[in-house]
């Protein structure tokens, strides 16, 4: 009996890492909008998509409330992830940011967590799933503009997307102020390698959502 329960585990795993076939435990949100369908597609693996539309969708959502109210919520989330990054306990890990993409798909910190976990656990195909996600949603954002004046930042919904971006970059912020010369903008005095750089985000869209929250 042990060793057919030994076998079985060894398959079971084995199968995982080969086809990738773990079942995914984020919950797909079914509001009936264009963020429950891009999410729909997403986790079927159908990731050639428009992840600007994606991300502003997200802001039209019910899901967008819905995670605006979960907040301390997907704080809480990231202290315990990043709790059980320290312990190298990945099947937590990978229940941890599974729960994170449930309030929020487009959460660029929780499928770069996700993927590399995926990695390290061998399941190559959600690795690279999550991967493309990840990056569509960067690349959404720095190609378009530099980054380097109002006129041409980088333009967020959320600004989590912000401190994600300028972390990837090994900056560290000394400095943000909201600056409207040119648009409407984060500027962020930060320092890379010891030089200080400034680079700006733009954040109409970042208002939107206050707005539509109740906030101003």
């Amino acid at each position: 009996m042990r060793n057919f329960v030994l076998v079985t585990f060894v398959i079971s795993l084995t199968f995982i890492k080969v086809y990738g076939q773990e079942p995914s435990k984020i919950i797909v949100p079914t509001h009936n909008d264009k963020y429950s369908t891009y999410v729909q597609m997403l986790e079927r693996g159908e990731t050639d998509i428009d992840y600007q539309d994606f991300r502003f969708s997200f802001l039209e959502s019910k899901q967008f409330l819905i995670a605006s109210k979960r907040k301390d919520d997907l704080d809480n989330l990231k202290k315990q992830m990043y709790a059980e990054m320290d312990k190298s306990n990945y099947k937590e890990i990978v229940s941890i940011t599974q729960q994170m993409l449930s309030i929020d798909y487009t959460n660029m910190l929780a499928h770069k967590i996700l993927r590399q976990t995926y990695s390290i656990l061998g399941d190559s195909v959600n690795a690279q799933k999550y991967k493309t996600i990840q990056f569509g949603l960067l690349h959404s954002i720095v190609d378009k503009g530099d980054g380097k004046t109002c006129e041409t930042a980088w333009p967020v919904i959320q600004i989590s997307e912000e401190y994600f971006i300028l972390n990837m970059l090994g900056a560290k912020t000394q400095q943000q102020s909201l600056y409207n010369e040119g648009g409407l903008c984060d500027k962020m005095d930060v320092v890379v390698d010891g030089e200080k750089k400034i680079y700006y985000f733009e954040v109409s869209k970042v208002f939107e959502g206050y707005n539509k929250k109740g906030l101003k």
